[in-house]
């Protein structure tokens, strides 16, 4: 077990971070040698084991992410984008490979992340699964067959404790169909619709946002034009497929040179 990468998984207590935790534990290709959480949080100090309900494993859920990150090859982060930021410099002094799912990230913490990754290996994705990446693809292909005559709507759900919105699953696949159309998303956007809009600018690429109990996340791309519509979707029903896409770009990281890479990159996609 000792040759085997070893990876730290901030945001320990959460649901993902409990979720990545299961994960690693799990796995016969890598062991779990760190659980970060912020300070002031109940869990700094527990056993991971206990903290999982089960018994104990020798490791504790600590708020040292510094002296963590020392000892291992590679860190899975689905936090809030302050604390990706700071982790990934961390994890750039480390050499180790970070894996970013979380999402909200601004340009402003898009450029910190670059620098780091100038020094490590980064694998930054809003969705981790393999269907979604495939479904990302899709779109993107679909919109360079269509004209801009097809209005483009991305409609996504997930959980009443979701903070940011559009989700980063519906960015992605607004960027997907915006690189399709030879378009900038920025300038095509179209989200937060509210009372009298008037009609819908040609070419718009909409976002629709909804909220609701435990919704894993759903994402419908809708193409509609006169006539017909085309709808591609995919519905997550279990956040391990998150947790296992993660793992498995903490693990291809680790034969790359220093650069950001994405999920495309690392199923051959």
């Amino acid at each position: 077990m000792a040759n085997l990468p070893g990876i730290v998984i901030t945001g320990a207590s959460g649901r993902m971070g409990q979720m990545l935790l299961r994960t690693v534990l799990a796995s016969d290709k890598c062991r779990l040698v760190g659980a970060i959480e912020r300070k002031g949080s109940p869990a700094v100090g527990q056993d991971v084991g206990v903290l999982l309900g089960g018994q104990p494993v020798g490791i504790s859920v600590t708020d040292d992410a510094l002296e963590v990150f020392a000892r291992a090859q590679a860190v899975i982060d689905f936090t809030s984008p302050g604390a990706t930021v700071e982790f990934a410099a961390l994890a750039a002094q480390a050499r180790a490979v970070h894996v970013i799912g979380t999402t909200g990230l601004e340009p402003e913490h898009l450029e910190k992340i670059a620098a780091a990754s100038r020094h490590a290996v980064i694998v930054r994705a809003g969705n981790m699964s393999l269907g979604v990446n495939l479904l990302v693809r899709l779109a993107q292909k679909v919109a360079q067959a269509l004209d801009a005559d097809w209005d483009v709507e991305i409609i996504e759900a997930h959980h009443n404790r979701k903070v940011d919105a559009p989700s980063g699953t519906a960015l992605m696949l607004g960027e997907a169909v915006a690189e399709g159309r030879g378009v900038s998303l920025a300038q095509m956007r179209d989200s937060g619709r509210d009372g009298i809009t008037g009609p819908r600018s040609h070419g718009a690429i909409g976002f629709s946002a909804i909220r609701g109990g435990d919704i894993v996340g759903e994402h419908d791309v809708m193409f509609a034009t006169a006539g017909e519509r085309i709808v591609l979707r995919h519905v997550a029903t279990d956040r391990s497929i998150f947790a296992r896409g993660a793992l498995k770009a903490a693990l291809w990281g680790q034969t790359k040179d220093p650069g950001e890479y994405d999920m495309m990159d690392v199923l051959g996609l």
